[in-house]
């Protein structure tokens, strides 16, 4: 089987300071993954080059199949639209927005007409829950609501592809276990990719694998 994710000699230097040293893994399709270590070791570099959100200083990235390790800016962007998804701990939500309209942005990118949008914006709410807060303003949700938004907003694009950075770190305890439940739910029913960067032993080992990150260096837990 291909892998989805495939690094292999993945280095990335940042202000002088190795923070990734000849990182190599590959990731199956559906495939669960946490990314664990101690805080300021790495996890969110990775992920962020993973996303296409940062480039490394030496090695190869290849998604889906695509070396995007010299892809230029628009095909980077294109790939993000298209293969990624991102839920983040801060939920990114724009404020002025209506929850149906911040989950329908990602589609006004790819030139969807705004009705067309709204009605997919609409059946992703409803997947996660929020159907009856769809115009409410995200300071009108609670910490839970607001990120299961921030989770319909990077489903609404149909990617393969769930890269979570602590996307429970800002939530209470019975809040977390909710997320992470429709964020396991969402790999397990519909075979979407996942990598979460976590700190909780007990979240991370609900995966099907867990990677290790320390000291620049990435391996199998």
């Amino acid at each position: 089987m291909t892998p989805i994710v495939s690094l292999a000699g993945i280095g990335r230097v940042l202000n002088g300071q190795a923070i990734l040293r000849d990182v190599s893994f590959n990731v199956a399709p559906g495939q669960a993954c946490a990314l664990v270590g101690a805080s300021g070791c790495g996890k969110s570099t990775l992920l962020n080059l993973i996303g296409l959100l940062d480039r490394p200083n030496a090695g190869r990235l290849v998604l889906d199949g695509k070396d995007m390790t010299h892809a230029t800016g628009d095909q980077r962007a294109v790939t993000r639209n298209y293969l990624l998804g991102f839920v983040f701990q801060s939920f990114n939500l724009l404020p002025r927005l209506t929850a149906l309209d911040n989950v329908a942005l990602p589609l006004s990118y790819r030139g969807m007409p705004q009705e067309a949008a709204r009605q997919a914006a609409s059946a992703c709410l409803e997947q996660v829950g929020l159907a009856h807060r769809a115009f409410h303003l995200p300071a009108e949700l609670s910490g839970g609501q607001r990120q299961r938004v921030a989770i319909a907003r990077a489903l609404v694009t149909g990617p393969r592809i769930l890269l979570a950075d602590e996307p429970t770190g800002n939530l209470d305890g019975e809040t977390a276990q909710g997320i992470i439940a429709l964020l396991m739910s969402l790999n397990r029913e519909q075979g979407m990719t996942l990598l979460m960067v976590t700190h909780d032993p007990t979240i991370a080992l609900r995966m099907d694998r867990r990677l290790q990150v320390s000291q620049g260096e990435v391996f199998d837990a």
